[in-house]
């Protein structure tokens, strides 16, 4: 079996995936390690992070990328260019390891020179895509653009068309790391990107697969509702719909749709007795005076018995995101038997089944989506995950990834 060292730039307390994908790993007898920039767990024998000068470089980082990519329209969303980073080829969890794993590294954490620094190594290195960073000349997604199928420039990210702009000098550096080496993998958790990474310029001739992420199904489950909300001091007669965002102003949570969509909920309930859940933000006054509802905001939930309770105390959760690959929330509220309305877009489609544990809204359509969030609360609906999403599963098809890449 080998061993295998994960990449990350930060491992929060809760809902990291990496972190999930090594837990389950050990737990499947495959020897897994981490290493990451900062971290809110423990160091560890398993788990390593870098020191004050490697943090001092992130922050610099982020300083001067913020500098040169200061001028972005913020409705196409975030565009990252690594400047600098830190040389961890000699770290001894990853010259202990057969196979590394790259997760999210960047953020002051890996340049490309870096990453390279790593590739050199001649070990199977493995960038599991938690976005379409990896597949573009930046942008964390692309949304309509398709310009990463052929070459990234001109972007629409920036304001200034150019043809040599930073979308196109960094499509070419991902270009040459990319062809240089056969020992590069590329995983993606969805659907919708693994078919996204097939058609990009830069990965289409590399090895690509379609594993999804692990969920903690022992942690994420069903308990009784009326329990779980009145651990939350929310009456038990009340209709609870959630959302969660750690900003509602992100370009890719689409809150304008879903404030649509209650404000039409609000307009046609006579009889409901609604209140909305919301997670990852704290109270916000103005926020709270444009929902319809009485509204009660819980902050930033920092471990995973805290959101299981959140999404148990739910009636509908609701992931209006108009652009994601394989939304945790999704995930973590299926498993928790509270249906999901979102749009039918991303991976969503991947969890979502239409009208069985929940309901895929058109694209950008409020109406819609009341309509589906109405849905799930009239037929008292109740959420689950496909078997698709198993952890035994799962880790089948990893290990079948390690067979190739040894077979290759």
């Amino acid at each position: 079996m080998p061993r295998v060292v994960h990449l990350q730039t930060h491992l929060p307390s809760s809902g990291n995936a990496a972190y999930r994908l090594h837990e389950a790993f050990l737990q499947s007898g495959i020897e897994s390690t981490m290493v990451s920039l900062s971290s809110d767990k423990e160091r560890s024998e398993q788990i390593s992070f870098l020191g004050a000068k490697a943090r001092i470089v992130s922050i610099i980082n982020e300083k001067v990328q913020d500098y040169i990519t200061g001028k972005t329209v913020r409705e196409f969303g975030a565009f990252s260019y690594p400047v600098l980073g830190t040389d961890i080829s000699d770290n001894e969890q990853i010259k202990n390891a057969d196979i590394i794993y790259l997760h999210w590294v960047i953020g002051g954490f890996l340049n490309l020179k870096n990453i390279e620094q790593l590739v050199k190594l001649n070990k199977p290195v493995i960038f599991f895509m938690h976005d379409m960073w990896t597949i573009t000349g930046g942008c964390h997604h692309s949304f309509t653009c398709e310009k990463y199928k052929l070459e990234c420039n001109n972007c629409q990210v920036f304001p200034q068309v150019s043809n040599n702009d930073l979308s196109s000098k960094q499509f070419n550096k991902k270009s040459k790391l990319y062809s240089k080496y056969k020992n590069l993998y590329f995983v993606s958790p969805s659907k919708w990107l693994y078919n996204c990474a097939q058609q990009s310029a830069l990965t289409k001739s590399k090895p690509i697969f379609h594993i999804p992420n692990v969920i903690d199904k022992t942690l994420f489950k069903a308990v009784d509702k009326s329990v779980a909300k009145q651990l939350l001091n929310i009456d038990t007669s009340e209709t609870v719909i959630t959302f969660g965002a750690v900003s509602v102003t992100s370009p890719y949570k689409g809150w304008e749709y879903l404030k649509k969509a209650l404000d039409i909920l609000h307009q046609s309930n006579t009889t409901k007795k609604i209140t909305a859940l919301l997670f990852g933000s704290m109270y916000d006054k103005q926020l709270a005076e444009s929902i319809p509802f009485p509204t009660r905001f819980i902050g930033r939930l920092r471990d995973d018995y805290s959101t299981a309770l959140v999404y148990n105390a739910s009636d509908v959760f609701v992931a209006p995101s108009i652009a994601d690959n394989l939304p945790t929330t999704v995930m973590e509220s299926l498993c928790c038997g509270t249906p999901v309305v979102g749009f039918d877009i991303g991976g969503i489609p991947d969890m979502i089944i239409h009208k069985k544990n929940g309901y895929l809204a058109k694209y950008k359509d409020a109406t819609d989506l009341a309509e589906g969030i109405n849905y799930c609360i009239e037929n008292s609906m109740k959420g689950y995950l496909s078997g698709d999403f198993d952890t035994s599963e799962i880790i089948h098809k990893h290990l079948e990834l390690f067979n190739y890449i040894r077979k290759n």
